[in-house]
């Protein structure tokens, strides 16, 4: 031990005198190279944190889709609460065949948008006899606004509390009309967020739509990882930050968002992992230039229960209903009758041609080709 100690000393002599042998400006050089190496990583996650929560503030939502081609369904409005008290509203429509009740589907628009889309989506599902009730956000159409609170395009814990306030209103809708409670949820977007959220541990939801769906922590990644090579002065230093770095970054960004926008963003991803063995049926264009189709796959991936994913050929972000229309809606139909238990499922159709692999509950190893084309330039968000 003491011969251990002594030559600790004579290295520490040795390096302290190599040290003091140095030049000045040598010195100088290594403090500030070890001052540069501890300040430079806060710099630049500094710089990160502000370029996505400029995006976040300050860019547009999608263009919201025009329904004056499809007309406006009528029904009954209504006014209920969302779990935290704000007045909502929605409207009822009855299905339009008479052979008797189907099971209530509740809709939930995109960001930007407002109860009157679900014309253009739910057309098929009220022609094939199902009710539809279809509500609007806080802060969007005829619903209240909460002081201080602006909606973003991430689902929030206010869109969790309106989609919950959704589903009680309709349980006691159907309680009272003495119907069983089959009820799917339809969500759009940010609606699909907060439809996956909301859905954990409530019976009643037996299946559940997504269109454009993503989770919040790995988007926020992508527009990280995206806006990161394009901003960065040092392209390969963007390139190249390892795993760990992106997680962190993500983390702090979600805190901050918290800071500053009074709400908290929970997690799809860790809810879709909760949800169990619900049925859901994502959709998601093929284009999506927005939300890349590769956060509907982390989904697909995550998901324990029946799934199907449908890429749309040549959609973009929310449009899979215009490129798709009918067979659209006779795929949504068609899943909501298998798990809303209201019969046998018609045979799945056929897919043919280039489609043949995008309506799938395999592996999603058979999609790999599918994305190959877009995908290959894009950040990885695993």
């Amino acid at each position: 031990m003491a011969c251990h100690g002594v030559f600790l000393a004579a290295d520490d002599g040795l390096a302290l005198g190599i040290f003091e042998s140095m030049p000045e400006a040598v010195v100088g050089g290594i403090l500030l190279v070890a001052i540069l190496a501890s300040v430079y990583p806060a710099v630049v996650l500094r710089k990160y944190i502000r370029i996505v929560m400029n995006i976040l503030n300050d860019q547009a939502p999608p263009p919201e889709q025009d329904t004056r081609d499809v007309g406006q369904l009528e029904g009954e409005v209504v006014s209920f609460r969302a779990r935290d008290g704000l007045r909502l509203e929605g409207v009822l429509i009855p299905g339009q065949t008479g052979n008797g009740y189907r099971g209530m589907i509740i809709f939930a628009h995109e960001f930007g948008s407002d109860r009157r889309s679900c014309s253009r989506y739910c057309n098929a599902l009220l022609r094939a006899g199902y009710d539809v009730f279809a509500f609007d956000f806080r802060g969007h159409g005829a619903s209240g606004s909460e002081e201080g609170y602006r909606p973003r395009q991430l689902p929030s814990d206010r869109e969790e509390a309106d989609m919950l306030g959704a589903i009680a209103f309709v349980q006691s809708h159907l309680a009272e009309e003495c119907r069983v409670p089959r009820i799917g949820v339809f969500g759009i977007s940010r609606g699909a967020g907060a439809a996956i959220l909301a859905s954990v541990g409530i019976e009643s939801v037996r299946a559940i739509v997504t269109d454009g769906a993503y989770c919040n922590d790995t988007i926020l990644e992508y527009y990280m990882k995206r806006f990161a090579r394009i901003f960065a002065k040092i392209r390969i230093v963007a390139e190249n930050h390892p795993p760990a770095f992106w997680r962190f970054l993500r983390w702090l960004l979600l805190r901050e968002c918290r800071r500053r926008f009074k709400c908290s963003f929970p997690s799809v991803r860790k809810a879709a992992i909760r949800i169990g063995k619900k049925p859901i049926f994502l959709v998601h264009g093929e284009k999506d230039s927005y939300i890349p189709v590769r956060q509907s796959q982390i989904l697909y991936d995550i998901l324990a229960g029946p799934k199907n994913l449908w890429i749309v050929p040549d959609a973009r972000h929310n449009h899979s209903i215009m490129v798709r229309t009918k067979e659209y809606g006779d795929r949504v139909v068609r899943f909501f009758d298998e798990h809303l238990g209201v019969g046998k499922a018609p045979t799945p159709m056929p897919a043919t041609g280039a489609d043949a692999s995008l309506w799938t509950d395999a592996p999603l190893d058979s999609l790999a080709s599918v994305d190959a084309s877009r995908t290959a330039d894009e950040p990885s968000v695993v």
